[in-house]
């Protein structure tokens, strides 16, 4: 399959460099594949597109401070972004400039030494645990907004920002933005209608954001990502399964972990790759962002809401100035 397909021309004026507030005021597209009908409405509103008979599901990773500057011994400046915790000390990172086997970068009060690498992808051990590096990266790191995103607000604004309300577990190095748009007054008014809402983590890595460069989207390699659900939440997700409640997935990533977990995936990580003719397994109902030309994750909603309408949908977004990407608007695709 061309990758190619996925493409689409977007003026860069719809690119959103920062979230609308109150967030729950961003625009909801409800793209309805019963009846191929598009419907323009505010996030707000998804709870009259909700029920009794639905659950909610929500991806609750954090997103750390996972980029941060240093300088190699030779006193050359290194960017480096934390892509994945793979040990006590090690990590799989991407630097610019990329970097040498053996190679030491000294940062703000830690070190690391690049002990291995394939093509783009470092693998640094540092000087300091997992914890403690977690912790030291809350006065050294910096949020790791996306390249596109051109905003002047401060690191303490963007930690709030770029995160959603209800987030709790740490281990992303992008935020699941399909869960921008809830606040805590939206969620309870959702929990008071009678609605279930069920939470899972799959931490954001290289899986999600690096971008496809392959003329055929099947040479594509997925990286994978690390998720984790209890297994209450399991039992009572499928239990609303088979009862027949609607499976409302907010995000790709929520949607990734329902589907690979249905697919028979019993381990903790996932590199499912998910492009037409896909057909999914679990998922009801997607709440998601409109995503960049040629990703992976278009090629998901291209399965998940077919092909024809989603770029229906992509089109009627562009000609009513919807706001695109991390920051932008929402659409639920019902399927």
């Amino acid at each position: 399959m061309r990758t190619s397909l996925f493409d689409y021309d977007l003026p860069v004026e719809l690119i959103a460099n920062s979230p609308v507030s109150p967030r729950d005021h961003s625009k909801l597209m409800i793209i309805n594949k019963k009846d191929n009908s598009i419907t323009h409405k505010h996030f707000y509103d998804i709870i009259d597109y909700l029920n009794k008979n639905d659950v909610l599901v929500l991806n609750k990773t954090k997103v750390f401070p996972a980029r941060v500057f240093g300088k190699k011994e030779s006193g050359g400046k290194v960017e480096m972004l934390l892509t994945k915790s793979i040990g006590e000390f090690r990590w799989e990172a991407l630097s610019k400039p990329g970097l040498k086997t053996d190679t030491k970068i000294i940062f703000g009060g830690f070190t690391g030494t690049v002990k291995d690498r394939e093509n783009e992808l470092h693998i640094v051990e540092f000087n300091l645990n997992r914890i403690e590096l977690l912790e030291k990266l809350q006065t050294s790191g910096v949020t790791p907004l996306p390249p596109y995103i051109k905003n002047a607000d401060s690191e303490t604004e963007l930690r709030v920002k770029y995160q959603t309300v209800y987030a709790k577990n740490i281990g992303s190095v992008a935020a699941p933005t399909a869960g921008f748009h809830f606040t805590d007054e939206l969620l309870e008014k959702i929990k008071d209608k009678g609605i279930q809402i069920e939470y899972v983590t799959l931490h954001v890595g290289l899986g999600t954001f690096m971008p496809v460069k392959t003329e055929n989207l099947e040479d594509h390699v997925m990286h994978s990502e690390d998720f984790f659900v209890d297994q209450e939440v399991i039992t009572r997700i499928n239990d609303a399964k088979q009862n027949g409640k609607r499976i409302v997935a907010v995000g790709s990533t929520s949607s990734r972990v329902l589907e690979s977990i249905a697919s028979g995936n019993k381990t903790n990580s996932t590199n499912i790759f998910i492009f037409p003719p896909y057909k999914f397994k679990f998922v009801d109902v997607m709440v998601t962002n409109f995503h960049l030309p040629k990703s992976t994750l278009m090629a998901m909603i291209y399965a998940f809401g077919g092909t024809d309408l989603m770029k229906q949908a992509y089109e009627e977004a562009i000609k009513n100035k919807y706001r695109f990407y991390s920051f932008g608007d929402s659409s639920m695709i019902i399927g």
